[in-house]
């Protein structure tokens, strides 16, 4: 698990008449060169982290 539902991909029903390979690539352009979710929530925690305070209050609309 990648931090995705269990058949996330691969429980997704094949299209009638398509072969095996034909299946995996779908399944394999659907992935696509994405990131998995904690992945991304790491990446997001370590650059807010690294942001000044000033522009985070900006980002998030909060008045200083």
């Amino acid at each position: 698990m990648q931090g995705v539902p269990r058949g996330h991909v691969t429980d997704v029903p094949a299209p009638e008449g398509m072969s095996q390979a034909g299946v995996r690539n779908a399944r394999l352009k659907a992935l696509g060169n994405g990131v998995v979710p904690p992945q991304a929530a790491a990446a997001l925690r370590l650059l807010l982290a690294r942001l000044p305070e000033r522009a985070l209050r900006r980002l998030f609309g909060i008045a200083a």
